[in-house]
């Protein structure tokens, strides 16, 4: 199992997606999203694995969907551009495994993957 946590350093859920598999003493390589972005191919695997649209994928709390303006924007790929520069917009946690990707504190899911 080899899992990724794109997550931000103070997202209280990202702190317990990395407790969840330390303590089942799995490897997990924690990316810090708002430093390091994900690639534009590993956006399009994590995109199709969510089977999500963006909207369900951005935090429409944070302070940076507001100073975006994207709920604004009509034109998807304009949406998906805007998204895809300001990768803090995300819900965290990003957690994928392989090909297979959540989004949040999903623990239910993750223990299929054991």
């Amino acid at each position: 199992m080899n899992i990724q946590i794109y997550g931000k350093p103070k997202c209280f859920d990202t702190k317990k997606a990395e407790r969840y598999f330390k303590e089942r003493r799995i490897k997990v390589q924690m990316i810090d999203i708002s430093k390091y972005p994900m690639s534009q191919g590993e956006f399009r695997n994590i995109k199709a694995a969510l089977k999500m649209s963006l909207d369900e994928m951005i935090d429409e709390k944070s302070k940076l969907y507001e100073s975006l303006f994207i709920k604004y924007l009509a034109n998807e790929s304009d949406k998906e551009e805007k998204i895809f520069e300001n990768q803090a917009i995300f819900k965290t946690p990003i957690v994928r495994n392989g090909k297979q990707a959540t989004i949040g504190y999903q623990p239910d899911i993750w223990k299929e993957w054991e």
